[in-house]
């Protein structure tokens, strides 16, 4: 291929004339890119040069790395992991989540005491550095090796009414239902799902790879008089998994609904 010529850095233009290589088919979704070296004399540049260009594909999140095999474009194809996000309630107070037999968990359950902060507050009506029970676990779905970062926060008000909650905040979040429920909560629950970038520590844990978004829910469970009870936080891979939701017609146009 002749010498690229065109206005900006030249990091720039190989940047742009691998993009377009990529967007046009030649280099396919999973195949490995040309070694550094073939593009050194593709382009005719050196080798700092396509260092940078290869930098800036990654940061797009076009490209990874892997360690040891080179530069791969991204997949576009669909994630591997569908999430069923609901509650369902089977008898007396027994609810059961559709993604919660998935799931293994491979650390955790860590519990620890933690305070509400600007984001968390407002979720469960509470103002900043209230006392909460913390935990975290981490999880991988055996079938597709997806894993999730799950965290349950729970005010002392809520373990205050439930004592069988203030002895076991580890419990699970669908016994954590059944518990308030016996207490005469009946529950609702509201969830949000927002896209951002991980944190290093949240990078390493969840295996995915550099410029890869995660998808951050939360899910607040509310009670008698829509007091919010309990906070559930989940953080995916978007490369890996995708959140699926069954949406029910409410007849009195409440969004209050066990299937959220």
């Amino acid at each position: 291929m002749a010498e690229i010529q065109r206005p900006g850095a030249l990091y720039q233009q190989v940047a742009a004339a691998i993009r377009e290589a990529i967007l046009s088919g030649e280099f396919q979704p999973g195949a490995p890119l040309p070694s550094e070296a073939q593009l050194i004399e593709r382009y005719k540049v050196s080798r700092p040069t396509v260092r940078n260009a290869i930098a800036a594909l990654r940061a797009e999140g076009l490209i990874e790395v892997k360690h040891g095999k080179g530069s791969f474009v991204r997949s576009s194809g669909l994630p591997v992991l569908t999430v069923e996000r609901r509650v369902s309630l089977s008898g007396t107070d027994q609810f059961t989540t559709a993604d919660g037999e998935t799931w293994k968990i491979v650390d955790g359950p860590s519990v620890y005491r933690t305070q509400t902060t600007a984001t968390t507050g407002p979720l469960l009506q509470l103002g900043e550095m209230e006392e909460l029970f913390g935990c975290d676990r981490t999880l991988i779905d055996q079938a597709t090796g997806a894993r999730a970062l799950h965290r349950t926060l729970i005010p002392f008000a809520t373990a205050d009414q439930v004592p069988s909650l203030a002895d076991s905040p580890d419990a699970e979040p669908e016994a954590i239902y059944g518990m308030l429920a016996k207490t005469g909560h009946k529950l609702w629950w509201h969830e949000t799902v927002r896209a951002r970038m991980p944190l290093p520590d949240e990078r390493s844990a969840l295996h995915i790879p550099d410029a890869t978004p995660v998808l951050h829910t939360t899910r607040t469970a509310h009670g008698l008089d829509d007091q919010a009870l309990l906070l559930e936080e989940l953080c995916l891979g978007a490369d890996r998994a995708q959140l699926g939701y069954r949406i029910t017609a409410d007849e009195d146009g409440n969004a209050r609904t066990t299937t959220p």
